[in-house]
């Protein structure tokens, strides 16, 4: 919540992905699903199960920070997966009783933990990579017309950057406890700048991909 009761992160955000599903739409060049299209909760691990589930080839996720008052804290930020929060996730996915779907194609059931456990690494290894390229595409799209933070590709232990063999970036549009961040994630125009960038690096992303099969 913004202060003063100004606005709501889930607010803002479902505008923006619905800004962001328009324009990539009206690209005519990718499908686009929204996890969620009303105000309803989702828990971490839904999200990334729809993703999987629709066989997504990279997962977006939208948010706005929140910083403590007092902290003058502004700009948008990219997260991906940091590499030992990667090698975590591998290992535990290893030892889950149910492996038959961890990697999307591969049949992990009958691996033993330490073959399995290098399987899930090496798949991750690429998503991560995938998920990095992205993250810098849409810096590299967004920089002009969108301020960013001074440290702005962070890498971190989030439960939606986890999927092992779908990239997936999460993108703090900015800080709902600025004011100048939440009037520019609030407007029609902020959102469809924010869009626009998205969309250009996706379309990027893909192009680069389907040069190098």
């Amino acid at each position: 919540m913004a202060q003063g009761g100004a606005a709501r992160e889930k607010d803002l955000t479902l505008a923006l992905a619905r800004t962001v599903r328009a324009r990539i739409l009206a690209g005519g060049r990718a499908r686009v699903a929204l996890t969620r299209d009303t105000d309803r909760y989702l828990s971490l691990r839904e999200r990334i199960e729809i993703g999987r589930a629709l066989g997504a080839r990279l997962f977006v996720s939208l948010h706005a920070d929140a910083a403590p008052a007092g902290d003058a804290a502004h700009g948008a930020t990219i997260y991906t997966l940091s590499e030992t929060a990667s090698d975590a996730e591998a290992a535990a996915l290893a030892r889950s009783e149910n492996r038959a779907d961890i990697v999307r194609g591969i049949d992990l059931g009958a691996a033993r933990d330490d073959v399995a456990s290098i399987l899930i690494d090496l798949a991750q290894r690429e998503t991560r990579a995938d998920a990095l390229a992205f993250a810098r595409l849409l810096h590299r799209e967004a920089e002009a017309s969108v301020p960013f933070r001074p440290d702005h590709l962070r890498t971190a232990s989030l439960m939606v950057l986890k999927a092992p063999d779908m990239p997936s970036v999460l993108l703090e549009a900015g800080y709902i406890t600025n004011a100048t961040d939440l009037a520019f994630i609030g407007a029609p125009d902020g959102q469809r700048r924010i869009a626009d960038a998205i969309a250009r690096a996706i379309d990027a992303h893909f192009a680069r991909k389907a040069a190098r099969r």
